[in-house]
């Protein structure tokens, strides 16, 4: 799952990066207002983590501003104040959660688990491609009913395409989804993941496309 934060102090930014991609999401930062909308409206979020107190747009007016765009992308509000009328401002404005500074990464975490759960509730969010589950809420795979253990990299990537089960997925598109944007790397990295989950899956689930991409089949 791709997380958005937009907090202009770089220490706290790079710090709840840090520990969100440790627990397997893929994590951009952006230090200013105007770039965090801009960022966020490209789409492709589940959840941004916003400060309030921003350069540029302060985190109500991108808020509102996403939230006029018509973008439902859960968020989780920052701010150093803790008046309640600045919740009911943060609240009022879009966000679906608020926390203020200073809070326990560990109850931040539990926020980000909660909205995304909130996001997925009822089971819609579960991907089934023939005998394969795949549940982003949970990050469980099945094969058979039987759970297969995956590393948040190889999750990420077959998420993207059992997301588009039956379509041809470009590495440049599962490089979009599953490595942050300032990834610079050998694109061929999609390869060695892949790869890995046709060992773990079966070899011949996921067909390569020559020149075109990966495409994730039904097995029954």
């Amino acid at each position: 799952m791709r997380l958005l934060i937009v907090e202009d102090e770089r220490r706290l930014a790079v710090s709840l990066a840090r520990g969100l991609t440790a627990e397997g999401f893929v994590v951009d930062v952006v230090h200013d207002g105007l770039d965090g909308l801009h960022r966020a409206g490209e789409g492709g979020y589940d959840l941004i983590v916003l400060d309030i107190m921003l350069p540029g747009m302060n985190g109500y007016r991108v808020c509102s501003a996403l939230r006029a765009a018509g973008d439902e992308t859960p968020i989780l509000m920052l701010t150093a104040k803790d008046g309640e009328y600045d919740e009911a401002e943060g609240l009022d404005t879009g966000a679906d959660d608020y926390l203020t500074k200073p809070f326990s990464y560990v109850v931040l975490l539990a926020r980000v688990r909660a909205l995304l759960r909130r996001r997925t509730r009822g089971g819609a969010a579960l991907l089934r491609v023939g005998d394969l589950a795949v549940d982003p809420g949970s990050r469980r795979v099945t094969v058979d009913e039987e759970e297969v253990a995956l590393t948040a990299k190889e999750f990420a990537v077959l998420e993207q395409l059992a997301s588009r089960a039956g379509e041809v997925v470009s590495k440049a598109e599962i490089l979009e989804h599953s490595w942050d944007f300032a990834y610079e790397g050998d694109v061929n990295v999609v390869e060695v993941h892949v790869s890995a989950l046709r060992r773990k899956l079966g070899a011949d689930r996921i067909r390569t496309v020559r020149g075109a991409g990966y495409r994730l089949d039904g097995r029954a």
